[in-house]
């Protein structure tokens, strides 16, 4: 099944209606400076809503990045996360340490690559896998650490795929475009922010319309009832 990630949740609102609409995992943002991020309390509030109201709730991601071990430590306690989300430059050995299991990002640069590059990147990808992390492939821009909103080329992914490598896609990411997405690169699973907002803030129709095209795509390539 492809999995879906509603990311950068900040209102108990869209919490709700992503799993309703049947997400696999929210996200919710612990970097700081960032527009979307939440404290601690607003957190424990989205995660305790969607577990008390679902028997089956979605996962919690914390988004992390290049941050000290201990705040990872401390969100996941506060809030029970499921997962952290680590979107900077942390080693493996960082991953090998946190305290839930790891979905790391690695970032993937626009345009054409080269043939070594797309091996450096399967290497790095088959690295992260083999130690038991999950993978996000997403978009590379400089000064910006996930959730840009732009998309690299999903050839490079489907590469990433041919090679037997399970990983979750990212980047420029719309309830339009996730059909051509899956279709292309054949991901584990699928994760959007800034595609399913509108003004800036989470838009609940194109949340519903997101995971709905995801899964109606999964059922469609993969057999799935």
């Amino acid at each position: 099944m492809v999995k879906v990630k509603i990311c950068s949740v900040q209102r108990v609102e869209d919490a709700l209606t992503a799993a309703e609409a049947g997400a696999d995992f929210i996200g919710l943002v612990f970097v700081p400076n960032r527009r979307r991020r939440v404290t601690l309390a607003q957190a424990a509030r989205i995660a305790a809503a969607v577990r008390d109201r679902f028997d089956h709730p979605p996962k919690v991601v914390g988004l992390f990045a290049d941050q000290p071990l201990a705040e990872v430590r401390e969100a996941a306690a506060a809030c029970g996360l499921d997962a952290a989300q680590l979107c900077g430059a942390e080693s493996p050995e960082y991953c090998d340490a946190s305290p839930v299991p790891v979905f790391k990002a690695v970032h993937v640069p626009a345009g054409t690559m080269a043939s070594a590059e797309v091996e450096d990147l399967a290497e790095r990808v088959r690295l992260l896998r083999d130690r038991g992390h999950m993978v996000i492939l997403d978009r590379r821009v400089e000064g910006l650490q996930g959730g840009t909103g732009a998309s690299f080329d999903w050839a490079v992914a489907a590469e990433i795929s041919r090679r037997g490598l399970a990983f979750m896609l990212a980047g420029g990411l719309t309830p339009d475009n996730v059909d051509a997405a899956i279709r292309t690169a054949l991901p584990l699973g699928v994760d959007v922010s800034s595609g399913v907002e509108s003004h800036g803030v989470k838009d609940l129709d194109k949340i519903r319309r997101f995971v709905a095209n995801a899964r109606e795509t999964g059922k469609a390539i993969h057999g799935e009832g």
